[in-house]
């Protein structure tokens, strides 16, 4: 769903969101919004343990985490492909959306890949 664009694209929207999404999470008010607890807002120290989980799944080859990380990384690159897709298919450079260091890193993504086209379908072969 959403914008097309090709297998690479789609796999670096979520290298470069996933970052986003564990280092900076949700804000108090998108918090509140979706009626979590008011004890759980105060998050910060989570994203630690969260980093530590993680490492100690990846290190024992286990799933650590089920979905709360996962959907906001998931929306996350969900910008990031439309953003891939506007600056394949129309030219558009990045815009200010993102943090300096994502920005930074689609940018310079895009200016190394540019050879590669926009439609998905002409990489795939000719059979």
């Amino acid at each position: 769903k959403g914008e097309v664009v090709n297998n690479h694209d789609e796999l670096m929207s979520n290298f470069f969101a996933q970052p986003d999404a564990l280092a900076y999470g949700k804000t108090p008010e998108q918090l509140k919004k979706e009626n979590v607890s008011e004890h759980l807002i105060p998050h910060k120290l989570l994203g630690i343990y969260e980093h530590r989980v993680a490492v100690q799944g990846f290190v024992w080859g286990i799933n650590s985490f089920d979905q709360w990380g996962v959907e906001l990384g998931k929306s996350l690159a969900t910008q990031v492909r439309k953003q891939l897709h506007a600056s394949r298919v129309k030219g558009e450079p990045v815009e200010e959306g993102f943090n300096f260091s994502t920005k930074t890193l689609l940018t310079r993504y895009l200016q190394a890949t540019s050879d590669v086209p926009a439609d998905p379908s002409t990489l795939l072969p000719n059979i």
